[in-house]
């Protein structure tokens, strides 16, 4: 694996938890479709709004590790249970489903692509983002993550995401401050790996200090069990957050300007 280091110029960011107590508001949305959207295509489409009300037409990538898997796997059980399903509901459960919303909603037909990448799914998307962008800087990307845990019935999920929401609107013109984020595999984290197929947190902390004093920094760099949980941190703090697991690191920090 070879080291990946990026910059993205954020303009406007939004986010969602994963346990508000309020719904979120999709207004911009028509009653017949909003009634029929899941909790994680409302939250999924509020943030995104958030971040591109103003704008006419916006490229939009929509990522998300699970994405409708609640949905299909309702739909399972009615196919089981030898009971109809709906069209609606397999239509909406498909990964782009909540694209699909967005840009009909809007009325834009600006290229939309879905991501799912596993645990790492966040910062992949954050990766194709950036690609998309710098392969055409003139016009903005947004990038909408959205994201729950699995249905009970699968079991338990090996670093299983935290759920909610977050939008970043990637544009230079307007940025209010850049989001550096880097990928690089670590070979006393592939050791510990190697070592024990699921490697205990204390083997990976441990590959993490050993990978910070090999890069220099002195300061304690935050840990995260998910790469949501990381990014908001740098994003809410302006302080640098890891995410990691056997053999890959994840980084995010926040600068002021390009650096």
């Amino acid at each position: 694996m070879h080291d990946l280091h990026w910059t993205i110029p954020v303009a406007r960011w939004s986010s969602w938890p994963a346990f508000a107590a309020a719904a979120p508001d999709v207004g911009f949305i028509e009653p017949m479709v909003r009634r029929r959207l899941s909790t994680l295509s409302r939250v999924a489409l509020k943030v995104a709004h958030d971040c591109a009300a103003d704008r006419s037409s916006v490229r939009t990538v929509f990522a998300s590790r699970h994405g409708e898997l609640r949905r299909t796997t309702d739909i399972l059980r009615n196919i089981s249970a030898a009971e109809p399903v709906s069209p609606t509901a397999f239509s909406l459960s498909v990964l782009n489903a909540m694209s699909g919303v967005f840009g009909i909603a809007r009325g834009d037909r600006s290229a939309a692509s879905a991501i799912s990448a596993g645990p790492e799914t966040l910062g992949y998307a954050l990766l194709e983002a950036y690609a998309q962008y710098a392969a055409q800087p003139g016009t903005a990307v947004l990038l909408v993550y959205a994201d729950e845990p699995a249905d009970p019935a699968y079991g338990t999920i090996e670093d299983e995401v935290q759920g909610g929401a977050i939008a970043i609107l990637l544009n230079s013109e307007s940025a209010t401050g850049h989001l550096v984020c880097s990928q690089r595999a670590s070979v006393d984290a592939d050791h510990a790996q190697q070592a024990e197929p699921r490697a205990t947190s204390a083997a990976l902390e441990a590959a993490g200090k050993a990978a910070d004093k090999a890069a220099g920094r002195t300061e304690p760099v935050t840990r995260f069990a998910t790469q949501s949980q990381a990014l908001l941190h740098c994003l809410d703090t302006g302080k640098s957050a890891v995410w990691q697991r056997a053999g890959t690191f994840w980084q995010w920090e926040w600068h002021d300007r390009a650096a």
